[in-house]
């Protein structure tokens, strides 16, 4: 009698779930970062003055060029794309320099800087990801741990009901939707089992909606003004214009951009359990250029990983890259159907933040979880991860404290997730790396320890 032949095991992120559950996993991940797509075009369009008509076009091209990008990083093709769970969307680190941009050059110098930015990384990542050996488990986890710290304020603000300034923030009418939808997740999570488990997220913020709707605090007039079908064609604002000051501007946020996507493919590499080396992170680059590039065509702006969506995808424990194809699949429909973005544009902002402050603190939880494989007793150790998250939560925090600085400087320590990971790599080179061959040593023996776990760093 022969023994059947095994049958080859398959990573949970290669994993194909049946189709109905992939585009309900799928449009919860659309329903979590929504907010943050539309957010970057409303900011811009208000400081330099756009027309509504052309903010309208400029979201539906961004819901649309979300969805390819998406596809790009998680199916991917020869040489681009992680293949990772990571859902792509356009990244505020540009926001403050598309604005400088845009008032002096207009959209057209806005999208010339960004194609050749996106290009300029697809170039540079080879060499970028030759930096991953300064990411060890002490620096990874720290900035894991800063990823969820940073975002855990926007969703504080959005369960006040997103602007601080309004006279509605902070209302018990926002707060308590917040805490609703928090409670009605967190149950669903504890008392559910399988696949209703897996959509918490998603059934509270349905739940949260319609209880908004009920009491008056969900307004669907959008819905029955948007255009049924539309779509904002390749150069709608005009051929690109290319400036070298805005191109090296853009340059200089895309490498912003390239440090903190690596800290993001880190976190989803641990998360999902699989390793991320240096080839992956240069695929994962190559896919956020190539889609900046192509998002300066279609009308839009730079593109990173969503670590929102990487809280989802711990929270969840659905680690496959084709359920985060899916949402790319219906954020694409979503460019083409205005009227599908607008009813997903009306899902109120304390209903996210509800879901959010539990999505994000995953983030940060995951972050903790590596840091506990970190020898502590090191004071080395203890040191960089102390200063950095220091650091990193200073724009949270104190967000004028940097206004008086130059531009340039603004721009990398006005993300608390830049400088602290910039900060953590800097630390760790003048404790681990330079200095006495016993350091050296002791880095090694500690880095090679934990590398099996976290992933390939070298």
């Amino acid at each position: 009698m022969t023994r059947a032949a095994p049958v080859p095991s398959v990573h949970p992120v290669d994993e194909v779930p049946p189709t109905g559950r992939m585009v309900a996993f799928g449009l919860q991940h659309v329903l979590s970062m929504y907010a943050g797509i539309i957010a970057v075009p409303l900011v811009l369009a208000s400081a330099i003055n756009l027309p509504p008509d052309q903010v309208v076009r400029i979201v539906n091209a961004s819901f649309f060029m979300c969805g390819v990008a998406t596809l790009i990083q998680t199916l991917g093709f020869p040489g681009f794309g992680a293949k990772l769970p990571i859902v792509q969307g356009t990244t505020f680190a540009a926001l403050a320099s598309m604005i400088l941009i845009g008032r002096d050059y207009g959209l057209p110098g806005i999208y010339g800087a960004v194609i050749v930015a996106g290009l300029f990384t697809v170039l540079l990542a080879p060499y970028f990801s030759r930096l991953l050996r300064f990411f060890p488990p002490v620096v990874a986890g720290t900035v894991i741990t800063l990823i969820g710290i940073s975002l855990m304020p926007v969703a504080i603000r959005w369960a006040g009901g997103g602007n601080p300034a309004a006279e509605t923030f902070g209302a018990p009418a926002n707060l308590g939707l917040a805490a609703l939808t928090m409670l009605f997740v967190l149950l669903v999570t504890r008392f559910a089992r399988g696949f209703w488990s897996r959509v918490a997220v998603l059934l509270g913020l349905v739940f949260g909606t319609v209880v908004a709707a009920i009491f008056g605090q969900a307004s669907f007039g959008t819905v029955g003004t948007a255009a049924l079908v539309g779509f904002t064609p390749p150069f709608f604002f005009g051929f690109p214009t290319f400036a070298l000051i805005p191109i090296l501007s853009m340059i200089l946020v895309m490498l912003v951009v390239m440090v903190e996507t690596t800290a993001d493919l880190l976190a989803i590499g641990e998360i999902v359990e699989k390793p991320v080396s240096a080839d992956d992170v240069t695929a994962g680059l190559r896919a956020d250029g190539l889609s900046t590039a192509l998002g300066g065509i279609f009308n839009v702006f730079p593109f990173t990983a969503f670590a929102q969506n990487v809280g989802l995808v711990r929270f969840t424990g659905i680690k496959s890259r084709f359920v985060v194809a899916a949402a790319g699949v219906i954020l694409m429909l979503l460019g083409f159907f205005p009227k599908l973005g607008a009813l997903v544009a009306s899902i109120p902002l304390p209903v996210l933040g509800g879901a959010g402050l539990v999505l994000f603190g995953t983030v940060a939880a995951a972050g903790i979880q590596t840091l506990a494989r970190v020898n502590m007793a090191d004071t080395r150790n203890l040191t960089i991860v102390a200063v950095s998250i220091a650091l990193g939560v200073i724009p949270s925090t104190v967000p004028t404290l940097y206004e008086k600085l130059p531009d340039w400087a603004g721009l990398f320590l006005e993300s608390g997730i830049t400088a602290g990971a910039i900060a953590a790599i800097l630390l760790n080179i003048l404790f681990h790396i330079v200095g006495s061959d016993r350091a050296q040593l002791s880095s090694t023996a500690d880095t090679a320890a934990h590398a099996p776990e976290v992933g390939d760093l070298h």
